[in-house]
C-alpha cells in the first residue's frame, strides 16, 4: 500500500484488503461459504499490552476501539497498562510491559534520539496543545510571551517544547526570554487568576476546560498556520515487536487507524463511550466539543508521517532538544518503519 493519510474511504478499501489476507493467513477465522460457520476453528487471538493514559482525552479512540470490537476484528486480544506520565509507555515498550501506547511525538522523539527501541507507526491526530492567556491581557500572539512567566506541565513539556520552537522561530531564545513555571494542569487556571504566571501552555482535556471556565483567549494552538495538518500524536509499538511479529504489529495500527476514523464518524458514541474515563465533572457534550476540535481523520503512515516527524526533529534541534549533530533523515527512517506495507 502507499504511505497515505488514510481517507474514509481509502481506508476502508485498505481495511478490507487486509483484513481479507489476514482471513486467509489464519489471523481471523474463515467463514464457511455455504452455512456461514468456521470453516476452521477459529485461531486464538494474539494477546497485546496498550499502555495508554486513561483520562489523556487524545486516546478517545482506544476506548472506541475495546467497546466497539476493533482489536479483536484484528486478531487482538488487549490488557492495558495504565500510566499517569508521559514518559512510562516509552519505558513500558522499551522494557517489554507493553507492545503498543499512544503518546505525544515532541516528548517522545528526544529519548528515541538516545536509543529507546521503540518504533513509531502511525500519526493519531493534531490540535491538543493550546496556549491561553486572560482576555483583557496584553498577550494576543505567541511572540507576547517574552518578558512572562508561563505555566507548563513539567520543563520537558511537549507544549513547552511546541510554543518554544514558534518563537525560536521568531528569533527569540525560549529559555531565557520566558519564565516557564511548573504547575500542574488542574492548578494553572488558579496561578493565572493569582497573577502568578501570564499565561497558560497545556494539553487536552484540561486546556479546553480552562479555556472555557475561566474565559480565556486561546493565543494559539499546535493546528495554527503551518502546522493545520500535522499530527502530534503518534502510535509507538515495542521495536522488538515490530521486528519479530510484523503482523501483529500491523494489526495493532490498522486497529487503532480504524477507531481514530470511527470516532470521527461517530462523535456522539465516541463521547458516551469515552466520558466514563474522564473526572464525573466532563460530560459526554465537553468530550464531544474537545474531539471537534481535534484532527483525528489525520492519521499518517510511511513517508508522510517520516516528513511530519523530520519536520520536529528539526525544529527540536532549534531549542536544542534534539542534538544538532544527529541525522534527522536517519533516525526518522530508522523509528518510522513502512508497517503496512509488510
Amino acid at each position: 500500500m502507499a504511505d497515505i493519510i488514510v481517507s474514509r474511504r481509502r481506508f476502508l478499501q485498505t481495511a478490507g484488503l487486509i483484513s481479507g489476507a489476514a482471513l486467509g493467513s489464519g489471523l481471523l477465522g474463515g467463514l464457511s461459504p455455504v452455512y456461514g460457520a468456521p470453516a476452521n476453528p477459529a485461531p486464538a487471538l494474539k494477546t497485546v499490552r496498550i499502555a495508554w493514559h486513561q483520562e489523556g482525552i487524545c486516546q478517545a479512540p482506544i476506548s472506541v476501539a475495546y467497546k466497539q470490537g476493533l482489536f479483536k476484528k484484528y486478531g487482538l486480544q488487549v490488557e492495558t497498562v495504565n500510566f499517569t506520565d508521559g514518559d512510562t509507555p516509552l519505558v513500558a515498550l522499551s522494557t517489554g510491559k507493553a507492545e503498543a501506547g499512544i503518546g505525544m511525538a515532541l516528548r517522545w522523539l528526544k529519548p528515541l534520539e538516545q536509543g529507546f527501541d521503540v518504533a513509531l507507526t502511525v500519526g493519531t491526530h493534531g490540535g491538543c496543545m493550546r496556549l491561553l492567556a486572560p482576555k483583557n491581557g496584553n498577550i494576543s500572539q505567541v511572540r507576547d510571551l517574552v518578558g512572562k512567566s508561563v505555566a507548563v506541565s513539567d520543563q520537558a513539556s511537549p507544549v513547552k517544547n511546541f510554543f518554544s520552537i514558534q518563537l525560536a522561530k521568531q528569533g527569540f531564545n525560549p529559555e531565557k526570554d520566558v519564565n516557564w513555571v511548573v504547575y500542574p494542569e488542574q492548578l494553572a487556571g488558579e496561578a493565572l487568576k493569582k497573577g502568578e504566571v501570564q499565561a497558560i501552555a497545556a494539553t487536552d482535556p484540561q486546556a479546553w476546560l480552562t479555556r472555557e471556565r475561566d474565559n480565556l483567549r486561546e493565543v494559539a494552538t499546535n493546528l495554527s498556520g503551518e502546522y493545520h495538518n500535522r499530527t502530534c500524536c503518534v502510535l509507538a509499538l515495542s521495536g522488538a515487536l515490530v521486528r519479530n511479529d510484523p503482523q501483529t504489529a500491523k494489526a495493532i495500527t490498522l486497529a487503532v487507524i480504524e477507531a481514530q476514523q470511527w470516532a470521527v464518524d461517530h462523535p456522539d458514541e465516541t463521547a458516551q463511550i469515552f466520558a466514563p474515563y474522564l473526572p464525573t465533572t466532563v460530560t459526554p457534550a465537553q468530550v464531544k466539543a474537545i474531539l471537534a476540535e481535534h484532527t483525528h481523520g489525520h492519521h499518517t503512515s510511511g513517508a508522510m508521517l517520516r516528513s511530519e516527524l523530520e519536520a520536529y526533529v528539526n525544529e527540536l534541534k532549534t531549542i536544542h532538544v534534539i542534538r544538532p549533530e544527529t541525522d534527522t533523515q536517519k533516525f526518522i527512517a530508522k523509528t518510522v518503519p513502512d508497517i503496512l506495507n509488510t
